[in-house]
Parts: structure tokens; C-alpha cells; sequence
């Protein structure tokens, strides 16, 4: 590992360290693989160094992609994760939906929600388990098995959905719900909506904390700085897009779906001044959203500080119902 990637991880880890002592709640970490531009990887053995570096600071993953995975082994790990931590690990899980990754790990994407749905079960059932058991589906086979160590819960459990159906598929398991950076806050309301009428149906209260919602962050000095963050965001977006999609195919599902031939718009993302930052979280929280993940762009200390100064303190009148996480 050369010295510029390997200080990347140790810069990330001070940032929340630093971020932990300015009063964020939380960090999450994508999973991706054969980028060539560092994106992260091996996401649970980052996090367990974090949490052996922070006291409170919960850490999870948004998300594992579930078909990359063994189900045993990643059961094994996010649950010694889950004990090292002191119950401190939101697993959010996923199916993926990057084209490089899928022809990378020679996996068709056909194949992804069923692999998907039979890694989840066998690792549910791994975590509740009081006996071994065995397991013979598509995919997976295994003959007299224990996950190890075995904790006292499982992980709080993250998915992430965007339409009604699978909006539903969430609330039916009784996870926690991962909305995308793209959608407005209109749309955003929608699908919290779709959310609290799930769990109602099944005679469960609704919890600000079981919806998170991402975005881009950058606080900027002026508009010229604003604009400059703008098109560092787009030229992101853009070289996710050309990682993502299929040769052959014009649509997909995450970015994919907004871009539409070119780029999802950059209304949504939280870039510009703290005024107008201020603004568009009040319509978040107006929307129902009481858990916001922020993706600070260009890892910027500054936007850190002064997100943690100047608007963090108005958001966290209700501690107990709101959290934010860096």
C-alpha cells in the first residue's frame, strides 16, 4: 500500500474522531470495489478501527452489497463488530448496482436480488440461532454451522428503497430505511410517508431515528466557491455513472435512475451557504426526516466546523428523536 492511499484511511479516521467531539451522532461508509480511485473496500475492518478510536460515535455501513458476500463469514464479522463497538453498529445493506462490480466478482446482475434476499436470511437466521444449523438454497450451502461471537441482539439493520414496494419490503422486515442524495424533498416525503404507513399497518410507531436521508454537504464562502464545489460534485457523479452503467444499457437503479441520460440535479445536495443549507433541512424535517447522513465533500474541516457550530445546534433541540451523522 503506498503512503498516499494509506494515509487517506488515517485522515478519515481523524476527521471523525474530530467529528465525534463536535457533537455528530453518527458516520457511515459505502462498499465498493475496482474503482482505481480509492473508494473503500473493506468497510467493516475500517469501522472497527474507528469504533476502537471513538467512545459514542455509532458506525455503519451504507451499505454492504450483500452478493459480494458470503453470508457466514460477513454474519461473523459485523458481529464481532456489534460486541467490540458496544452495540454501536448500523449495518445497512443493499444489493448493488454497479455494472464494474458485478462483471468484477464475474456475478450476473440478474442474479442480484436473489442473492441478495438468501444472504440476509441466512444471516438473520445465523444471529438468531440458539443451535447450528444447516442451510442448502441457490447459492449457499452449508452443513452444521454457529455464527461466533454470539451477541446478545443483532446489529441494527439498515436498508436502503426508493419505491413504494420496496419501501414496504423494509418496514416488513422491521429495518431501518436508507433514502438516497438525490430525491427532493417532496419526494423525500413521499416515500417517508410510504414508510410510516407500512409500520402502521402493522401496529408499529413511527421513529424520526428509522429513516435516514443522505446528502452532499459543502459549506461555501461565496457563490464562486459554491459553484466550484457544484462541478467537483458533478465530475463525481459522472465518473460513478460510467462505473456504474452497463455498455448497453441507458438506465439502472441509484444514480442511474435519476440521471436520464446525463446528470441527477444538484438541488438537493446541501451546497451553498449556511443560510441556504439551513433552508433545505428545514424542508427535510418538514418532509418527516429526522436522521440526516452527510457526505462532506472534499473531506473540508471547515464545512465540519461550522456545520457542527452554525447549523447542528438548531437540529438537535430533540436529542433523542434527531441525529446527524458526518
Amino acid at each position: 500500500m503506498g503512503a498516499g492511499i494509506g494515509q487517506g484511511f488515517h485522515d478519515y479516521i481523524d476527521f471523525n474522531v474530530e467529528a465525534e467531539k463536535l457533537g455528530f451522532y453518527s458516520t457511515f461508509l459505502v462498499e465498493h470495489h475496482f474503482t482505481g480511485w480509492g473508494q473503500v473496500s473493506s468497510t467493516l475492518n475500517l469501522l472497527t478501527w474507528l469504533a476502537a478510536r471513538t467512545t459514542t460515535l455509532r458506525v455503519g455501513t451504507a451499505t454492504m452489497v450483500l452478493p459480494w458476500h458470503n453470508p457466514v463469514l460477513l454474519a461473523e464479522q459485523a458481529a464481532t463488530l456489534e460486541l467490540l463497538s458496544g452495540g454501536r453498529l448500523d449495518l445497512g445493506v443493499g444489493k448493488g448496482y454497479r455494472h464494474a462490480e458485478f462483471t468484477g466478482f464475474n456475478i450476473p446482475i440478474e442474479e442480484a436480488e436473489a442473492r441478495f434476499e438468501e444472504c440476509l436470511d441466512i444471516m438473520l437466521k445465523s444471529w438468531g440461532a440458539s443451535e447450528r444449523f444447516s442451510h442448502h438454497g441457490k447459492f449457499w450451502n452449508f452443513n452444521d454451522v454457529v455464527v461466533e461471537p454470539n451477541v446478545a441482539q443483532r446489529p441494527a439493520m439498515w436498508m436502503g428503497a426508493g419505491s413504494e414496494p420496496s419501501i414496504r419490503k423494509v418496514a416488513a422486515r422491521g429495518f431501518n430505511l436508507l433514502l438516497d442524495q438525490f430525491a427532493d424533498a417532496n419526494l423525500t416525503g413521499q416515500r417517508i410517508e410510504f414508510f410510516k404507513q407500512a409500520i402502521s399497518e402493522q401496529g408499529r410507531a413511527y421513529n424520526r431515528n428509522e429513516v435516514a436521508v443522505a446528502r452532499d454537504l459543502f459549506i461555501a464562502k461565496d457563490e464562486q466557491d459554491k459553484q466550484a464545489a457544484i462541478e467537483r460534485l458533478n465530475q463525481s457523479r459522472q465518473r460513478t455513472i460510467e462505473h456504474a452503467r452497463a455498455p448497453d444499457k441507458a438506465g439502472g437503479s441509484h444514480i442511474l435512475s435519476y440521471s436520464k441520460g446525463g446528470l441527477p440535479p444538484t438541488d438537493s445536495a446541501l451546497v451553498g451557504t449556511v443560510e441556504e443549507i439551513r433552508e433545505k433541512i428545514h424542508a427535510l424535517k418538514e418532509a418527516g426526516a429526522g436522521y440526516l447522513i452527510c457526505s462532506i465533500l472534499g473531506g473540508s474541516r471547515d464545512t465540519l466546523h461550522r456545520f457542527a457550530s452554525e447549523i447542528l445546534p438548531e437540529f438537535q433541540t430533540e436529542p433523542e428523536e434527531e441525529g446527524v451523522s458526518a
